[in-house]
């Protein structure tokens, strides 16, 4: 039967290069037969994204959700959706935030191109996230739409409230009308967690998942979650043979 397939890029489809092409062509096999859906869900932007797109060969996904959950392109197009645009739309005013977070002087602002319509993006190193609870409450006084998601010990992103991972996914599963058990998310880092915490998709944790995404799988298990042994693209297959997606 046909899935849903999610997936996060770096350190989980893509970091196992071996293990990446027996997956890509047991994927695109899965999709030619079965009707089977592929969604790339990244914190890249697309520039980023189609950067490692040429370098890994990667295969075209179905939709691409980039930008932490905020922007989704369909079909290789490379205008974002407006459906999901218009969704993240109400009350998100961007140069406030921005005018916010100069009172923060321990956040660095990532390149241009990781900025984006509904995205804010920082460096913050591990011992200074501290601030983030202050940050959030600054924002939140501020009737701002939002939330931050911190991951990698060095990544913040400031979002819409309706916006992440998961949100996008269940956006697409909803539009595709693939149930939740029909659909797996694969994941290694602290904004994967949108992807597991969402609903009961079945979750792939790879093996060398960071440790924020194992400590929150540690306080939150569930059955229709699977931690698997070996490492991204190998660990995915792992999980997807464990679910019966794959023989």
């Amino acid at each position: 039967m046909k899935f849903l397939f999610v997936t996060d890029l770096d350190h989980t489809f893509v970091g196992n290069d071996n293990a990446l092409v027996e997956l890509s062509d047991r994927l695109l096999n899965h999709r030619q037969q079965h009707g089977t859906k592929i969604v790339y869900a990244t914190g890249r932007s697309l520039s980023l994204y189609q950067e490692l797109q040429q370098e890994k060969n990667l295969i075209t996904p179905d939709a691409l959700v980039v930008s932490v959950g905020t922007e989704i392109y369909f079909d290789g197009n490379n205008t974002t959706d407006s459906e999901w645009s218009n969704l993240l739309s109400p009350g998100w005013e961007r140069e406030k935030i921005v005018f916010i977070t100069q009172g923060f002087p321990e956040l660095t602002p990532q390149p241009d191109s990781e900025q984006r319509p509904f995205k804010v993006s920082f460096f913050l190193q591990q011992q200074d996230s501290g601030i983030i609870p202050q940050l959030e409450s600054e924002l939140t006084k501020a009737k701002l739409n939002i939330k931050l998601i911190y991951s990698s010990g060095i990544d913040l992103d400031i979002v819409p409230l309706s916006s992440d991972k998961g949100q996008a996914m269940q956006f697409l599963r909803r539009k595709w009308e693939f149930a939740a058990e029909r659909t797996v998310v694969c994941g290694d880092s602290g904004n994967d967690i949108a992807l597991f915490a969402v609903g009961n998709e079945r979750g792939i944790i790879v093996g060398n998942a960071r440790p924020e995404l194992l400590q929150w799988h540690k306080q939150n298990p569930a059955e229709y979650r699977y931690l698997a042994q070996d490492v991204c693209a190998g660990g995915i297959i792992e999980g997807l043979k464990h679910f019966g997606f794959l023989e």
